[in-house]
C-alpha cells in the first residue's frame, strides 16, 4: 500500500490521511482513542465507499498512526482541531461523520462547530465526555493523588500489552470540551450503535446521549451481543446501512 499523504494544520500539526474521491455527500471516518485510520471499520468503510463512487475520507490525529507528535502531548482539544482542519482543507461539501467510540464525541464537537457542514452523523459506541464520566469518575482517591503529583495516571489496557497513559492535560482539556452538560443540537439524521456486551462503553452512555441530544431525526440502535470493537460482518454491515439511510435522505 502506497504511504498516505499528508498536510498540515493551522497549528502546526502533519497529519497522514488516505482520500477516496466521488460523489457527495462525503464520508469522513473519526477513529478512537488510540487507535488509527488502518483500523477493520475505517478499511472497511473506505473499500465500500469506493465501489458506491463515493467521497471518503480517513486520517489520523496527531499522535496517532502515522500523523506527527507524540499520543501523551494530545488532548480532545487538539484531536477535534485535527478533525476540524481535515474536513476544511480536505473536503468539499457536506458531510456524513461516522464516529467511533472518542470519533463520535469528536463527531458532537463538530456538529456544534460547523453544523452546516454536516449532512449526517453515524455514532459507532460514541463515546461522549469519558474522560470525565468514565476515567476520572472511577479514579481511586490514590489514583487522582498520583495525577496531581506525577502529571499521569498509567492504567491497563485491553487491547494492547502497553498500558494507557492518562494525563493531567488530557483530563483537563476533556473538562473544556464536554457536550453533555449543555444543549446538543443535531440538526440531521443520526444513528447511534451501540453493542449490549461493550466493556468500554456502557449501554448508559448510549442511552444518556439520545436522551440529552435533540433534533429532527435521532436514533438509536442497540446490538444484542455486540462489543466494543463493532466489527463483525454483520456489525459493519449495520454501519454502511446507517450511512447508506442518510445518504438517501440527503443526496
Amino acid at each position: 500500500m502506497p504511504e498516505p499523504d499528508e498536510f498540515i494544520t493551522p497549528q502546526g500539526r502533519k497529519l497522514a490521511y488516505r482520500k477516496t474521491e466521488g460523489a457527495g455527500p462525503g464520508l469522513v471516518f473519526l477513529g478512537g482513542f488510540r487507535s488509527d485510520m488502518e483500523g477493520t471499520k475505517a478499511v472497511f468503510l473506505e473499500d465500500w465507499a469506493r465501489s458506491k463512487g463515493r467521497a471518503f475520507l480517513r486520517f489520523d490525529y496527531s499522535g496517532h498512526g502515522a500523523s506527527s507528535g507524540a499520543f501523551l502531548d494530545g488532548s480532545i482539544g487538539d484531536w477535534f482541531e485535527d478533525a476540524l482542519a481535515a474536513i476544511s482543507s480536505l473536503t468539499r461539501g457536506p458531510q456524513i461523520l461516522i464516529g467511533s467510540s472518542m470519533g463520535g464525541w469528536i463527531a458532537l464537537l463538530l456538529a456544534k462547530a460547523i453544523p452546516n457542514r454536516i449532512a449526517g452523523l453515524v455514532g459507532i459506541a460514541a463515546a461522549p465526555d469519558f474522560t470525565e464520566d468514565s476515567m476520572w469518575a472511577s479514579f481511586s482517591a490514590a489514583q487522582k493523588a498520583e495525577m496531581e503529583r506525577t502529571g499521569q495516571v498509567v492504567l491497563p489496557s485491553d487491547y494492547s500489552d502497553e498500558p494507557y497513559i492518562i494525563t493531567r492535560r488530557l483530563i483537563e482539556d476533556g473538562r473544556d470540551r464536554l457536550v453533555l452538560r449543555t444543549p446538543l443540537n443535531l440538526p440531521f439524521s443520526t444513528r447511534l450503535l451501540q453493542g449490549t456486551a461493550d466493556d468500554d462503553v456502557p449501554v448508559s452512555v448510549a442511552t444518556r446521549l439520545l436522551d440529552h441530544a435533540f433534533g429532527p431525526d435521532i436514533r438509536l440502535l442497540l446490538v444484542k451481543g455486540a462489543d466494543h470493537r463493532f466489527s463483525s460482518p454483520q456489525c459493519l454491515a449495520m454501519i454502511v446501512a446507517a450511512a447508506e439511510e442518510i445518504s438517501g435522505q440527503v443526496g
